[in-house]
């Protein structure tokens, strides 16, 4: 009550309630992190499609008995990844895949509650207002977006002859998931730490950041295409430093997005890319770390990239197994965070 009340009587938040923004942000990045990890287990298992229907309140609740299990596994079997792909399966394993497609988007739902509500009590509260309301205001509305782009790409799925959605859509579907996780992140290091001004290590920062961000969207394009199983050999593929077929379509672009071996290629030297790039930021812009945390950010950037190549390998050589597969997606999104903070932390103070 008391600090509900120093809300409402002073015209600017004090020193707690930003604060206390921060943290609820870090605790919407984490769950966003999650739900990075919760779709990425959702591909692997091929649980996507499993829910063909897009019922953002009454889809809610799972099936409740044996009647609405039955129900929703006649949908499944109307379209054609069940009729080409998981003829026969039974009902239990039917319950396995729409677990996952189901957990991830009441997940969703849980980010978008977690989210408002807050938003709501601080802003009738007076801690957040002016630009800081508009930017949170604006991160809802793309949350809200991303569910959109969730049902687009699975409806792209659900289209005769496919049996999963489009690389193109899965790609859109994480690269806004991972924008949020970053605004989320810059948005709440801004409030806990003071906003920073551009500076020359900040920009190197940004570039890594991006460079990084690349590297994960063509991680999607691999996971959207099953490409990881294109080669299972590293550093080259099948004997050769650029594998066969790599501009087989035409257009050449296509080969960049849809060649199996192109976008496998791609993917494992925009990742040794990254860990150089990680490597060397870290070393160059080591005397513009100026605090305890600039330092830890700074060194997390590499290590963090190094360990995500050492994951995307033995994924690799091991044919994708299910945990290791999820345990990568899960680092690039540490990786990206790292590079995000350690940007952040670079930047002289305003």
């Amino acid at each position: 009550m008391e600090a509900a009340a120093t809300f409402a009587t002073k015209p600017a938040p004090d020193a707690a309630a930003p604060r206390a923004v921060g943290l609820w942000l870090l605790v919407c990045c984490a769950m966003v992190f999650a739900m990075v990890v919760i779709g990425g287990v959702t591909r692997l298992t091929e649980s996507g499609l499993s829910i063909v229907e897009w019922r953002p309140v009454t889809g809610t609740l799972p099936p409740l008995d044996e009647a609405e299990w039955r129900a929703e596994f006649d949908k499944y079997r109307q379209i054609d990844q069940y009729r080409l792909m998981n003829q026969g399966m039974s009902l239990a394993e039917f319950k396995t895949i729409f677990f996952w497609e189901w957990f991830h988007r009441f997940w969703g739902r849980l980010i978008g509650l977690v989210f408002f509500v807050p938003f709501v009590w601080f802003w009738a509260k007076g801690a957040v207002r002016g630009a800081l309301a508009g930017k949170l205001f604006a991160l809802f509305c793309l949350g809200g977006l991303q569910g959109a782009i969730g049902w687009w790409m699975v409806a792209s799925g659900l289209q005769r002859d496919m049996l999963a959605v489009s690389q193109y859509r899965l790609a859109a579907h994480l690269a806004m998931a991972l924008a949020l996780h970053v605004g989320l992140l810059w948005l709440a290091l801004d409030i806990l730490r003071g906003r920073r001004a551009d500076a020359p290590a900040r920009r190197f920062g940004l570039a890594t950041l991006g460079f990084v961000f690349v590297t994960v969207i063509a991680g999607a394009f691999v996971a959207g295409l099953d490409a990881g199983l294109a080669s299972d050999t590293f550093p080259l593929m099948d004997g050769r430093l650029v594998p066969a077929g790599y501009a087989d379509m035409s257009p050449f672009w296509r080969n960049l997005f849809e060649n199996h071996a192109a976008v496998q290629f791609n993917h494992r030297w925009l990742g040794i890319g990254a860990v150089l790039l990680a490597v060397a930021f870290a070393w160059r812009c080591r005397a513009a770390a100026a605090d305890a945390f600039a330092r830890a950010a700074l060194l997390a950037v590499p290590v963090a990239a190094c360990a995500q190549a050492a994951l995307g390998i033995a994924t690799l050589l091991l044919w994708v197994p299910i945990p290791l597969a999820a345990a990568h997606q899960a680092g690039a999104v540490v990786l990206l965070s790292a590079a995000a903070a350690a940007a952040h932390a670079l930047g002289r103070r305003a």
